[in-house]
């Protein structure tokens, strides 16, 4: 072989290989930006929508006019997240920002959403009936907007898959919540009841995940981790005459996100 053909074959390997040295990795670089996508559903490990209570009634003839005279003792029992609302979604945008070759910090925004549904909440002992009527509640949806901000470090920085750790803080706005409750037994609704109103709620939570690189610049994952959400604004103007103060002092939750994503690297 003359030293024109290895010159030329010696060019063409470079050529060739030259963008996949320069192609970013699966792991961030100093200065180097990232965009991701994710989502994926939130399980509820701990967590009340709202508490119990028994708030004694002394004339029903305000929420029914047929039963004026009949006292009645309200019992309402505590319903958690998964009663309520099953499983959260949620949906996020992320941009990365490289420190070194195994840790970054991030920013992100994310969309989350449960579906309400009715249930039994609890029942109405009315001595005079020698009877308990059974309480339902019908809730609104939840939804909220939040900010991410968080610090991830990977825990290696060669090769296609990447294990991480991250640690995030949080702020979540909440919509208002609103209830109607009915006992159908006694043609009693209390319709588009005041329960939560617009709630900006601080959180944290612990990540552990991976990243595996498709290509030079896209990476996919999956996340899970452990979330902290506090509590949110109760409003007690519609059912603070009823004796139901206590019941909506509540609204924080522990959860599991389970999250896949794609990652787009510049």
């Amino acid at each position: 072989m003359n030293k024109n053909a290895i010159a030329a074959g010696t060019f063409l390997a470079t050529a060739l290989c030259l963008p996949a040295l320069a192609a970013p990795s699966g792991t961030p670089k100093a200065g180097e930006l990232s965009f991701s996508l994710s989502g994926g559903p939130e399980f509820v490990l701990d967590g009340d929508v709202h508490g119990g209570t028994n708030a004694p009634v002394a004339n029903l003839g305000a929420l029914n006019p047929s039963l004026a005279g009949v006292a009645a003792t309200l019992q309402i029992e505590s319903r958690d997240y998964e009663d309520v609302y099953g499983t959260l979604y949620a949906v996020q945008g992320e941009f990365a920002y490289g420190l070194d070759r195994q840790s970054e910090l991030f920013g992100a925004l994310t969309y989350g959403w449960a579906d309400g549904g009715r249930l039994q909440v609890g029942g109405a002992a009315v001595p005079a009936l020698n009877t308990t009527l059974p309480v339902f509640g019908r809730f609104d949806d939840y939804k909220y907007w939040g900010l991410d901000a968080g610090y991830r470090y990977f825990l290696t920085d060669g090769g296609d898959f990447h294990p991480y750790v991250a640690g995030r803080a949080s702020v979540q706005w909440v919509d208002k919540i609103n209830a109607t409750f009915t006992i159908p037994d006694a043609n009693i609704a209390l319709n588009n009841v005041r329960f939560y109103g617009d709630s900006t709620v601080w959180g944290a939570g612990l990540d552990i995940g991976f990243l595996w690189q498709a290509a030079p610049a896209l990476s996919v994952g999956l996340e899970t981790g452990l979330r902290y959400s506090g509590d949110l604004n109760d409003d007690d103007a519609d059912i603070g005459g009823l004796g139901l103060a206590s019941i909506n002092n509540t609204g924080s939750r522990w959860s599991v996100p389970v999250k896949a994503s794609v990652r787009f690297t510049f």
